[in-house]
């Protein structure tokens, strides 16, 4: 779409949605199906998908700079495997798979595993899932959400969350986690899918300052939250983020 015809309402909507892209990147995590709703609204659905890949990789980048001393490599060794696969599934499944069947799939998983996670909690209980199904189902799921839609983080907070993983050493992670995969991912974007183009490159330039000012608020948020609210954020943010995927 050239920068010419866009409208000032769509700007607005594109500006705010890289602004939260932002503040989930800097560590509040569940964020992203707004900012992900919010530019399909302003660009349509699949042009929004070209603009949104090299700003995603633009905060993994900045969130690898800032919380890499924290990352916890064998989680992501343990997740990764899986989660390309599931990017691989998604990349033949495409437009072919049905939306509504998949949306409403999807958001059932979640709230089974939200439920697990807040059983697991109500009893205190400090174990983890250890056997290798666990990271398995829930890394392909995440690889098929995030290439279909960039709707992995539901099911990478899942993961992370029931592994425990402290405030910091979370964000850390995912941020590893999220930079390798959505590497992955460009390569599919410019020559399978061809959602990147020079116009969506420069539409991302103009996007870019929402992105700084998102996240240097967001590591400011992530500082004052305690390990225990920063726990019930992410559930709470992910099933919303859940609800609001049936209406997107």
């Amino acid at each position: 779409m050239p920068t010419n015809e866009i409208t000032l309402a769509a700007w607005a909507m594109a500006y705010t949605s890289i602004f939260l892209l932002g503040v989930s990147k800097a560590g509040l995590k569940g964020l992203s199906i707004f900012n992900v709703t919010l530019l399909a609204l302003a660009f349509g659905a699949k042009e929004s998908t070209g603009i949104l890949m090299p700003l995603l990789l633009v905060g993994d980048i900045i969130a690898v700079i800032y919380y890499n001393r924290h990352t916890q490599w064998k989680y992501i060794f343990q997740f990764l495997p899986w989660m390309i696969a599931g990017i691989l599934i998604g990349v033949l499944l495409g437009k072919d798979l049905p939306e509504k069947q998949f949306k409403i799939g999807m958001v059932i998983v979640i709230f089974l595993s939200l439920a697990i996670l807040i059983y697991w909690d109500q009893r205190k209980s400090k174990s983890v899932p250890e056997h290798w199904s666990f990271a398995g189902g829930v890394g392909i799921l995440a690889g098929i959400c995030t290439m279909i839609g960039n709707l992995a983080g539901a099911f990478s907070n899942i993961f992370f969350l029931a592994m425990r993983l402290p405030k910091n050493e979370f964000v850390g992670t995912a941020a590893w986690l999220f930079l390798i995969t959505n590497a992955f991912k460009m390569p599919f974007h410019i020559f399978v899918w061809k959602t990147i183009s020079w116009e969506s490159l420069r539409i991302d330039l103009r996007l870019l300052p929402a992105i700084f000012v998102g996240m240097v608020i967001g590591i400011q948020l992530v500082k004052i939250i305690q390990e225990k609210q920063y726990r019930r954020f992410i559930l709470v943010v992910t099933a919303i983020g859940a609800i609001a995927i049936l209406f997107r």
